[in-house]
């Protein structure tokens, strides 16, 4: 058997009290074959289930006994039949004794692979653990797992126990599921694997790992606290996103008697010269091209090593610092894990004595990282010491990685205080909407936290893989409606409504629904109307009046510049907008202050000069206004047009300073003196 690929048991415990969790069994199982068909194509798939009616499996007809274990599905590679199996379980009528199913496992794998150590074999367990099991012929309970164990161990196996216990009623047995728990522990501690208890089906989706990633080192080297202090560690990725699969272009061109036709497609470029379209350009006599403004600017691959920045490879500390000096929100992609090098006793002192004093001492450290040679980007990150509790467990340091200055954006929002006192929230508001966002909180205080993460699956994922296998099966059907299961994860929890249904209403009592008060932009079409004295008068019929609502604006227009100022930086279809946005409004003040005439439009120029400063300070671009607000002054001066700066300085229209825009590179001097020396350069 390979190395990667994996032989999967699934004993599954069918009998009368687990009936009421055996649909969400069947979910959840079935998944994980989904997945396995993406990932995992070439694994073993096998079924036992236990507490059934009837018995079939080998071992009672060799030995006898194992009463009430059928072997579902024996060991094979994963496709469609296994997943319609688990889908289609049936209800069974005894206890289920999950030791003879175990063994019964074992069996299945030892005949198959023989004492062989390779490749991955795994037994999952999934069950309540509510019904007794026999006693052995001789010795104890306790004896016969550990004996069972350590067999599962010399072959190679590993097995992980999932057991479903909900809300107990009086009728359940307390002391066969403490027995039974103390011989699944023994499981656990002698086969080094997982023992979970979850609560609800929700928890099981999340519970059953569908994909065992084997973890490979990012770094190995020394950790440079100074250049004569080192330690020798390892760096693993010890989370990672799980995003949706590679979905490759498929190709029925290939006649469908060929059994051995890929149905790749295959893309290839063919580049022509443009004085021959007929001759084809080699590779060597290629070379990338840049846009610089209008020219295109050729660039070798020799050039680009050239300039091209390469770090050494290394991690050097670069200092410490109170762990309240990092937030939790400056973390960024994944999660790393330092470790002492495999094997150096002394790395793992010295790992363990520098975490654990940082830990005493509430500190954090700076690194720099650079995982590979010639990594094109540097990392800046925090490590965070991590004592371990267990004995066989060792210290060690998570690492997440930090923001750079131009990664950070700080969003400026205003205070409630610069309302008027009518607008301001009283007592009771601020009480009722701390007491709705406190019951929002999926972790308070003295209960247990609600979805958690380690047991929460993805809701889409788990949707996609389920249609996927639909799709396979019946290439026309439409989009299943989100199981109900997985609905309770992303709908609010009906009893935690009903629960805090006087909260609910105290908020909504506290706050009174009312129109939006803010004016609807609408645009004017004008038409001139000459009366019998030659008079021209401007009509705006209702019948023309034009909602930006119901309009994208592209472009800013003569009539309301400031209104479509607004519309443009505030749409959010593209990013663009907001540039394209801004520079238009610079162009129109520039055209609105050069045709002016004796000042006609100075007025409609600073409402446009507001706008855009009020835009570029939400949209956190204040040195775009500075400096063309800069530029206009100048250009006023230039073209004798001193007559706008001073009327600048009458609306006291300043620069942006940081106080009104963290991004900004003027002070609130500076921004107060610009009018004053503006206006005595025009004197």
């Amino acid at each position: 058997m390979a190395r990667n690929k994996e032989v999967l048991l699934l004993l599954l415990d069918v009998g009368p009290s687990m009936h009421y969790v055996l649909p969400e069994v069947e979910k959840v199982c079935s998944m994980l074959v989904q997945k396995k068909l993406i990932y995992n194509k070439y694994d073993e798939v096998g079924i036992v289930l236990f507490g059934t009616e009837d018995t079939d499996n080998e071992l009672t007809t060799e030995v006898g006994g194992y009463q009430h274990v059928v072997v579902l599905r024996n060991t094979k590679v994963v496709d469609g039949d296994i997943v319609e199996a688990l889908q289609q379980l049936p209800r069974g009528t005894n206890g289920g004794d999950f030791l003879d199913a175990v063994i019964v496992a074992m069996d299945m794998l030892i005949k198959k692979f023989g004492d062989t150590n390779k490749g991955k074999k795994r037994i999952c367990l999934i069950t309540n653990a509510q019904c007794s099991i026999k006693d052995p012929y001789e010795g104890s309970k306790e004896e016969q797992v550990t004996t069972i164990a350590k067999q599962m161990t010399a072959h190679g196996m590993r097995m992980e126990s999932i057991i479903v216990r909900g809300k107990l009623s009086q009728d359940e047995n307390k002391e066969i599921m403490d027995e039974n728990d103390r011989l699944l522990n023994i499981f656990s501690k002698e086969t080094s694997t997982r023992l979970l208890y979850v609560e609800d089906p929700i928890s099981l989706f999340g519970a059953l790992k569908t994909r065992n990633i084997t973890p490979v080192t990012v770094f190995r080297g020394d950790l440079e606290l100074s250049p004569k202090l080192r330690i020798k560690v390892m760096v693993y990725k010890k989370t990672q996103e799980e995003k949706f699969p590679t979905l490759k272009k498929y190709s029925d061109k290939a006649p469908q008697s060929d059994k051995f036709a890929t149905h790749e497609v295959k893309i290839d470029y063919e580049y022509k010269s443009s004085d021959d379209p007929d001759k084809v350009i080699p590779p060597d006599q290629r070379i990338k091209g840049y846009r610089y403004g209008p020219q295109i600017v050729p660039i070798s691959t020799a050039e680009w090593d050239v300039v091209k920045f390469k770090p050494e490879k290394g991690v050097k500390l670069l200092g410490f610092t109170d762990s309240s000096n990092v937030l939790r929100h400056q973390y960024m992609k994944e999660v790393y894990v330092f470790i002492a090098e495999t094997g150096n006793t002394k790395a793992g002192l010295a790992v363990s004595s520098l975490a654990r004093a940082m830990k005493e001492m509430n500190k954090v450290a700076i690194l720099r990282c650079v995982w590979k040679n010639g990594q094109g980007n540097v990392v800046i990150g925090v490590l965070t010491p991590n004592v371990s509790d267990r004995e066989n467990v060792p210290d060690s340091f998570y690492f997440n990685v930090l923001p750079f200055a131009e990664d950070v954006r700080e969003f400026q929002f205003p205070s409630f205080t610069n309302f008027p006192a009518s607008c301001q929230p009283n007592q009771q508001q601020l009480e009722s909407a701390a007491n709705f966002i406190k019951m929002l909180d999926l972790a308070p205080d003295g209960e247990k936290e609600v979805l958690l993460p380690d047991f929460t699956p993805n809701p889409v994922l788990a949707r996609f893989y389920h249609y996927l296998d639909l799709k396979s099966k019946h290439p026309d059907a439409a989009v299943p409606p989100l199981d109900y299961t997985l609905r309770k994860i992303t709908e609010p929890e009906t009893d935690l409504v009903l629960q805090n249904q006087s909260v609910i209403d105290s908020f909504r009592r506290s706050f009174e629904l009312q129109g939006n008060p803010l004016k609807k932009p609408r645009r004017l079409l004008r038409e001139k109307v000459s009366d019998e004295e030659g008079k021209e008068n401007i009509t705006a019929p209702a019948t023309n009046l034009i909602e930006y609502t119901s309009i994208k604006v592209e472009k800013i227009g003569d009539s309301t510049p400031v209104q479509d100022f607004e519309a443009m930086i505030s749409r959010r279809d593209s990013p663009d907008w907001v540039l394209k946005a801004i520079n238009d409004m610079k162009n129109k003040i520039f055209d609105m202050v050069e045709d002016s005439h004796e000042g006609d439009n100075y007025t409609k120029a600073v409402e446009c000069l507001v706008a855009l400063r009020k835009g570029c300070i939400l949209e956190q671009e204040p040195n775009q206004f500075n400096n063309f607000l800069k530029h206009l002054c100048n250009f006023c001066q230039e073209k004798n047009l001193q007559s706008f700066c001073e009327y600048l300085a009458t609306k006291r229209l300043t620069l942006i300073p940081k106080t009104e825009a963290i991004d900004s590179d003027v002070t609130d001097e500076e921004a107060r003196s610009f009018l004053v020396k503006s206006e005595s350069k025009s004197d």
